[in-house]
């Protein structure tokens, strides 16, 4: 189920990106002047285009929005682990000191004879 909503949201995000795309800016042309080709214009016409692809922008962002919520309720393993991991932090501290480690003395160590 989760690998399900994960797909469907990433499919939802690439479309969003597109339609984004799609957009033209406030003071540019942007890829709705490309789409002309393609007959949308004259279907939609140039204004309703632009209302298309706004009430599209808006409804593929909530539909990331509530598939990125509902995907973090559907991680596997979730009911396997109820008890919260222990951190390093909560972790007591041992109460006997271990004793220090006296150093050993380094013996250089002789050089290897060429063999006969």
């Amino acid at each position: 189920m989760h690998v399900f909503i994960v797909v469907i949201g990433l499919l939802a995000s690439i479309l969003l990106v597109g339609v984004i795309l799609l957009q033209s800016p406030k003071s540019g042309s942007g890829l709705t002047g490309g789409i002309a080709s393609l007959g949308t214009v004259q279907t939609l016409g140039v204004r309703r285009t632009g209302d298309f692809l706004s009430k599209t922008t808006g409804i593929l962002a909530g539909i990331v929005m509530g598939l990125c919520f509902i995907a973090q309720f559907t991680l596997p393993g979730k009911e396997s682990s109820r008890v919260a991991p222990e951190s390093i932090l909560q972790r007591s501290i041992p109460t006997k000191p271990t004793a220090p480690v006296t150093p050993q003395p380094v013996v250089p160590s002789l050089p290897a004879l060429p063999a006969k």
